[in-house]
């Protein structure tokens, strides 16, 4: 490590960033199940609340590739902060949105923002972990993942009902949960500028130029972009079908997605564990086929089984192709 951390404050260090995490993927994630609370409650079709998703990711994905450009010349700690409260008060401003063109506002700020934390996040345990002890540091911050789908998006449907069908309520409670977190990073995060000490200054453009002009690496990008398109051309729309369309009540609908959450968590062990045995590649085209088997001729069934069979077999996906990337210390 770059910086000398005692064992209680890496503890506190890693309860952060995971925590930082933890609450800009429910921010994300949370908007997939409000549909049926947001197109009733602003009169939208499905069309305008797809837009309302997608302004996150675009948003994000245009920050993204312009911070990446310049962010290396700041101390990791400075912009995390700057980021999370700029995020912060986006995700609050969501709470408070009283029309759709004021919410679409929020969520591309609350993008821009949000875009930046999860790469900086990762840099940060780069940075100050050995390659040695990375995995375990890894792990620990994006359980985050995990915890937002088993629990984060089922508390906060809960929360969506129990206070009589507020769909304010969720960023409201990421936004208190983030403003909780602030002081804690100012406390435990340390200062973070060997980067740009050691690092030779590089020039505009050559990270984003070096990426595209290798074949395997545009490839990998093209081909995870269309996996992560077919993904969400679905998710959005899982919550509106099943009470539109099948009758399910908005009560049913945490605890479906509580099984989805679980099931993908169980999936990421089973199938990254059984690719290590048998391969990547055989397990990743398997699971294509059965996915789309499943999703295309799939036979009457519990409202809990579709749902988790999906998102075990879309979460074991992308964990393989994180397993795929080429062993690089």
């Amino acid at each position: 490590m770059s910086t000398t951390l005692t064992p209680r404050t890496e503890r506190f260090f890693l309860l952060t960033l995971a925590g930082i995490q933890f609450s800009h993927i429910l921010d994300f994630m949370i908007m997939m199940p409000l549909s049926n609370y947001l197109m009733p409650y602003f009169h939208i079709s499905a069309q305008q609340f797809s837009i309302l998703v997608a302004s996150y990711s675009i948003s994000a994905c245009i920050s993204g590739l312009i911070v990446a450009m310049v962010i290396d010349r700041f101390d990791r700690k400075k912009a995390l902060i700057v980021a999370y409260i700029g995020f912060i008060l986006g995700t609050l401003a969501c709470g408070v949105a009283p029309s759709y063109g004021l919410l679409l506002t929020a969520r591309i700020l609350a993008g821009l923002f949000g875009g930046i934390l999860g790469a900086q996040a990762l840099a940060i345990v780069a940075d100050l972990f050995t390659y040695e002890r990375r995995g375990r540091a890894m792990g620990a911050v994006m359980s985050a993942f995990a915890a937002a789908s088993i629990l984060g998006v089922p508390i906060s449907l809960y929360l969506t009902n129990l206070f009589k069908f507020n769909w304010h309520v969720p960023f409201l409670v990421i936004g208190g949960l983030g403003t909780v977190l602030i002081p804690f990073m100012i406390i435990y995060l340390p200062s973070m500028i060997s980067h740009i000490r050691e690092g030779e200054q590089k020039i505009r453009f050559e990270a984003i130029r070096t990426v595209v002009q290798n074949k395997s690496q545009r490839t990998a990008l093209i081909f995870s972009s269309l996996l992560m398109m077919g993904h969400f051309l679905i998710i959005p729309f899982i919550n509106p079908y099943l009470e539109f369309n099948k009758g399910f009540s908005k009560g049913n609908i945490p605890l479906i997605y509580l099984s989805g959450g679980i099931a993908s968590f169980v999936a990421a062990i089973f199938l990254g564990r059984y690719s290590d045995k048998v391969g990547k590649l055989p397990v990743f085209l398997w699971s294509v086929f059965f996915r789309c088997s499943w999703c295309s001729s799939s036979p009457p069934c519990p409202m809990y089984t579709s749902p988790s069979s999906w998102v075990s077999l879309r979460s074991g996906l992308c964990w393989l192709r994180v397993a795929r990337l080429p062993h690089k210390p």
